[in-house]
Parts: structure tokens; C-alpha cells; sequence
């Protein structure tokens, strides 16, 4: 465990208690394998005065729904320190209670939650007090004779506390066993399953320690546990499948999900291990974690639906055996799968969600692999765990994250062409807005650098190559988990030419980007989109099928067969689920189609100029691509579920159309 500590940030701090501890704090979230995503706290014990001129000793410690990777001073609730003192030495506390009193002694009110952890921070008679989940030392907690381990890798300079609930009952195990306790003889505490606490009057001291004892059970492990599996070659791809593993967990949890299959030679090498399936179902790697991920994962055999169905019926059971009748089921759908052979996987609504789950698994399976090393890997038991995830405070966490109703398309994959500009960018953007996570394609490589974010996927392709197309297709699946909706949007405006002057290579070029790619890619898209949510394809035709114009045959054509194509598609998709439908647009003059040449050839055409040509319609307004994406959205979705093979103009009026 590298030590990042920097005299010269440090400096900068400039002796602030609060300044200091926000330092280290970042140093210690930095580090994955100390803590992941929100875990851990850390706090620090400071003098201030209030509004009056009265002194009084504050603990600032972190608070709830902040992550120490980025935490900032404001992240830190300050809570009068004599109250949490006070409250260690009752004999009970409920988790209400301890939530209340701890919030009504904050001496701001606006700050955030403090940390369950408050009381035990305050106890410990140092200034400062770090708590991590440091892995190799819950490695070694979670294998046979954890404890006799610890002490031995320590001895007495570190407390032992075994397993019991985190917050007021922790808090009050650790005050009665250490009422004797000579602190000074002590560098930290290893909470048994759960993590490690280290304390000193300095920030330096008390990370330093940290650093310190971690790197002796990581070295602990070096010398005595067997590295982790990584597996050598391919892994094995069968994307239909990842599809329709996606598509059965999203039945049980009731909602779409993103899913990110990891093959990377450490998760493979997990998955190729014979014991996998039995030693990833043992239980997380600390508590915490089952909230993220519940206990155990999928394992993947055959039948995804199948797979999924009996791990959903063990869950209920799961919660049947432990509820006390007034408890909610949460959902009965796995956050993660050992899929043998072929890797892990990690559902989330989001592409964050995922994430996270995915880090946490990463760590998880190291994690087994080295405790199961060192005689079997041995998590909490399945009350522990039932009563950490359905813990009033942690659920209390979840409700908060989840007060708000999830935007229309959160866990939904789309896949739009044109994307590098003008409609197919807005339609994007829209996508992006409602909750979903989009694959950007277009010829244009500017694509690339268009989206800067871990929703999209931007993918430079030719669509008139249908290897090129099968590989994008292919990608969105890999990366995403499958697909349920397809903006059809890429084209191009060939030079208008009368029939009789037209070049026949124009006609083709218009027939190939117009027609044939938009054939090509449904073609590659179908089988994953039988796979998907509430499936929909959007075809972006034009209003030239219904009233064409004179000098763009190549083009009209090219769309007429479009449109020809896609009420086809309604017809052959529909027992499947999919909803085909075509939107018109026309004269949406912020595309790449329309260049000032074209647009005023078009109003030299019609007599107009610019100007009056961008507002010729009944309206007299003007269609710009948001318009356009917006419609495009809003026909994929829900409000469109029960239609297919329309037809739908978005021109602001036209005669010859009506």
C-alpha cells in the first residue's frame, strides 16, 4: 500500500484541523483497495465557537451520501462532541433515536447526516480517526481463524473486535471493551468482517498508521495466501445470450438494466475456477457491500430465465426466513452474475449503478480467492447480512437516492446513426436526458469526441458496410448489455437533378446511405432487439415519401423505400414486440444535409429566400433537429406502446402533405 502523503499539499492546509483531514481523507479514498465508492468514514475532533463567542468541542465527521475520494470540508457534519459521548454510555439506543440525537446535536443544521459510525469516532480519545474496508485485511477476517490471524499479524498493537452491527451497538461493544484500555499502547482496531480504524493526535500520524497496517496484512497475504486466478487466451463470446441474461434479470427486478459483462483475464480466471460457483454464493466481502450487491450472485447455466427465476425464489425465501413482519421485500433480482467461462457481470439501472457494482465484484473476487487460500473463504452468515440490507439506516439510504421517480428510459440501451450532427446528435442528447445509455454511430469521426461521458458509447462506422455494422452492433451488446431501441437516422441529401440529368452514381450513392444501411443495420439489430425491453425501431424518413419535390428523385426515392422498408419491418416484428414506426421531417435546417449551397438552391428553387423558405409551412415556424429528436424520443417510448407502423409528419404543416 503506497503512502501518498505530500508535505507540500499538506502545507497548503495550513494547520486546519478540517483543511487536514479533508487531505487525508482524499488520500484515503483514492485508494480502491481501502475503500469503494462511499465506504468508510473518517472524522477529526476540533475547538470552534459559535454565533455567541462560546467555545465547545465538535466532532467533524463524514456524512451520510458523501465519498472520501471527493469529499469537501462540507461533506463533514460537525456534532457537539459531549452528546456522542454521552450517548456511548446508555444502555440502548435505537437506530431512530441515534439518528435523532446525533441530528439535533449538529451545530449546523444543514449540514449533512453524520456517519453511523459518530458515536465510535467520538469515543476513540484521538484527534484524528480513520475507518476504511481495507480488502487484504478483510481477507484475512474472512478465512478459518481470522481473528487468531489478525493477532498474529499484529499482536497487541491493534484491538480485535468481532462481528457485531455497525452504528450504536458497535459503538457501545468497543466502549465497554476498552474501559481498561491503555489507548496509547494501541495502533488500531480490526473490526472483524467489516474493516480496520486507525487514530493518532496528528493526520499524518493516523494515515500513516493506516497505510502502515494495511501493507502488513497485505504483505501477510504475499507470503501466505495464493495469488489470484487470471486466465491466458479469448473468453468465450455469446452475446444473445449476455441479451437475454440482461433481459431476464431486468424481469425480476421489474425494470430495464444496464449489464456489463467483465471478461479481463483476473474476472475469467475467477469464473474458470471449479469452486466459483460455490465460493462466490458464501456471501460479500464486507457487509456494507450487501446493499450494492446483495448476498450472493447469479449463477449463469443454461436457461437465463430459468437462472434468474430460482435465484428470485430463493430470495423471497431468503427474506421469509429472516423478515419479522414488518419489513418490505426489496426486489427479488441479482446485481451480479458469475457467468462460467465467459466472465462476470454487473447490473445497475445506470451506467453509474453498474459501475460501482462491477468495482465492488472486482475487489470481491480478488478477495475470495486469497481467503480461500488460506484455508476457505468464510463470509458473515445469512443473518448478519439479512439484517445489514434490511438495516433501517442503510435502507434509509436507499429510499433517499431513490426519492425521485427514475427518468423515463434509466436502464434502457439505444442505438442512433447519424449521431456526429445535426438530428441524430439531439436525438442523443434526449436519450441521454431521459436516463439511457446510447451508442453514438456515424461515419464522421468526430463522433469520437462529441460525448464525453460513460452513457455513450461513440462509435465511427461506415453503414454501408455490413461487416462494420454487424462489429457496431455487436459492441453496443458487449458494452452494454443488449438493446431495445434503434434511432435508424444517418442519410444524405445527393445535389438535386432532374431524372433525365441524373448521375447514376448519385442515385446509388443516395440508394446505399438512404436505403440499403438502413436494411443492413436492422438487419444486424433484430436479433438482439427480440431480446430487448419494450423494443422499438424509429426510422427518420422525410416528408419527400409523401410529397415528393421535383429534382430530388435519388433522394425521395431512397426515402419512399425507406418508409416501404420500415411498415414491412411493423409487420414482420411486431409478434415480437417491436414497434416499427417512421417519422417525416422536413426542412430541419441544422443538419449536416442542409449546406448553405443546398438550402439555397432549395429557396432559389421555390422562389423564396432563405429566410421565407426555413418558414414555409402552415405554421410558419421552423423544425429545428431538437424538434425532431424529441418527437423521435417520445415515439420510442411509452407513449407510443401501443403503436406501430405509423407514419408521423413533424414539418409544422404541410399542404401538399394534408
Amino acid at each position: 500500500m503506497k503512502n501518498r502523503w505530500d508535505d507540500n499539499k499538506a502545507a497548503k492546509c495550513n494547520n486546519d484541523p478540517l483543511a487536514l483531514r479533508v487531505y487525508t481523507s482524499r488520500l484515503l479514498g483514492q485508494e480502491p483497495d481501502l475503500v469503494l465508492h462511499g465506504g468508510g468514514n473518517t472524522s477529526v475532533k476540533a475547538t470552534t465557537t459559535d454565533t455567541l463567542g462560546q467555545t465547545q468541542q465538535v466532532l467533524f465527521v463524514k456524512g451520510s451520501g458523501w465519498d472520501l475520494a471527493t469529499i469537501q470540508p462540507a461533506g463533514f457534519a460537525p456534532v457537539k462532541l459531549d452528546v456522542l459521548q454521552q450517548l456511548a454510555q446508555l444502555d440502548q439506543l435505537s437506530d431512530t433515536d441515534m439518528v435523532t440525537a446525533q441530528r439535533a446535536a449538529m451545530t449546523n443544521p444543514y449540514a449533512p447526516n453524520p456517519s453511523v459510525e459518530a458515536i465510535l469516532h467520538a469515543i476513540i480519545p484521538f484527534q484524528f480517526v480513520d475507518h476504511t474496508h481495507a480488502d487484504a485485511v478483510v481477507a484475512v477476517t474472512n478465512s478459518p481463524d481470522g481473528q487468531k490471524r489478525i493477532e498474529q499479524i499484529y499482536g497487541p498493537r491493534v484491538l480485535t473486535v468481532p462481528y457485531v452491527m455497525p452504528g450504536f451497538i458497535l459503538a457501545k461493544h468497543v466502549y465497554e471493551m476498552t474501559r481498561q484500555t491503555d489507548w496509547s499502547s494501541l495502533e488500531g482496531i480490526v473490526l472483524l468482517n467489516h474493516g480496520i480504524f486507525t487514530f493518532a493526535d496528528t493526520a499524518r500520524d493516523s494515515y500513516d498508521r493506516m497505510i502502515k497496517l494495511v501493507s502488513e496484512a497485505e504483505e501477510y497475504l504475499r507470503q501466505h495466501a495464493t495469488p489470484a486466478v487470471t486466465a491466458a487466451g479469448t473468453p468465450k463470446q455469446d452475446l444473445l445470450k449476455l441479451a437475454s441474461i440482461r433481459r431476464a434479470v431486468a424481469h425480476q427486478r421489474g425494470a430495464p438494466v444496464i449489464a456489463q459483462l467483465d471478461t479481463s483475464p483476473a474476472a475469467l480466471g475467477f469464473t474458470q475456477r471449479p469452486d466459483a460457483p460455490d465460493v462466490a454464493t458464501r456471501g460479500p466481502l464486507t457487509p456494507d457491500h450487501v446493499i450494492r450487491t446483495k448476498r450472493i450472485p447469479l449463477v449463469v447455466t443454461n436457461n437465463p430465465d430459468t437462472d434468474a427465476g430460482l435465484f428470485a425464489d430463493k430470495y423471497r425465501a431468503y427474506f421469509d426466513r429472516h423478515t419479522d413482519g414488518s419489513l418490505t421485500r426489496l426486489d427479488p433480482a441479482p446485481r451480479w452474475a458469475l457467468w462460467p467461462g465467459h466472465g462476470t457481470i454487473a447490473f445497475g439501472r445506470s451506467v453509474k449503478e453498474m459501475g460501482v457494482i462491477s468495482d465492488i465484484v472486482e475487489h470481491t473476487t480478488r478477495a475470495i480467492q486469497c481467503s480461500q487460500s488460506l484455508g476457505g473463504w468464510q463470509a458473515l452468515g445469512e443473518k448478519d447480512l439479512f439484517d445489514m440490507e434490511y438495516w433501517q439506516l442503510e435502507q434509509a439510504k436507499l429510499t433517499a437516492a431513490n426519492a425521485s421517480a427514475p427518468p423515463p428510459f434509466q436502464g434502457k440501451i439505444a442505438l442512433v446513426t447519424g449521431a456526429a450532427s445535426g438530428i441524430g446528435q439531439a436525438t442523443v442528447h434526449e436519450l441521454l436526458a431521459q436516463g439511457a445509455a446510447v451508442v453514438a454511430v456515424d461515419i464522421d469521426p468526430r463522433v469520437s469526441n462529441a460525448f464525453d461521458r460513460p452513457d455513450v458509447l461513440p462509435v465511427t462506422c461506415d453503414l454501408t458496410d455490413f461487416a462494420a455494422i454487424k462489429t457496431t452492433v455487436d459492441a453496443a451488446v458487449r458494452r452494454f448489455g443488449g438493446l431495445d431501441i434503434l434511432i435508424s437516422n444517418a442519410g444524405t441529401f445527393p445535389p438535386s437533378a432532374a431524372i433525365a440529368d441524373l448521375p447514376p452514381d448519385t442515385w446509388d450513392q443516395s440508394l446505399r446511405i438512404n436505403l440499403t444501411s438502413h436494411q443492413q443495420l436492422l438487419k444486424a439489430a433484430i436479433p438482439y432487439l427480440k431480446l430487448g425491453i419494450d423494443p422499438a425501431v424509429v426510422v427518420i424518413a422525410s416528408k419527400n415519401v409523401p410529397a415528393p419535390g421535383p429534382g430530388a428523385a435519388a433522394y425521395s426515392v431512397a426515402k419512399a423505400g425507406l418508409t416501404q422498408l420500415a411498415r414491412v419491418a411493423a409487420l414482420e416484428l411486431a409478434a415480437d414486440g417491436i414497434r416499427v414506426n417512421v417519422i417525416h421531417p422536413n426542412a430541419v435546417f441544422d443538419t449536416a444535409v442542409w449546406t448553405p449551397q443546398v438550402l439555397e438552391a432549395r429557396a432559389a428553387h421555390y422562389g423564396q429566400t432563405v429566410e421565407q423558405y426555413k418558414k414555409s409551412n402552415l405554421l410558419k415556424t421552423e423544425v429545428k433537429s431538437k424538434d425532431v429528436a424529441a418527437m423521435a424520443v417520445a415515439v420510442a417510448g411509452p407513449l407510443f406502446a401501443k403503436t406501430t407502423g405509423a407514419q408521423i409528419p413533424i414539418d409544422g404543416g404541410n399542404e401538399r402533405v394534408i
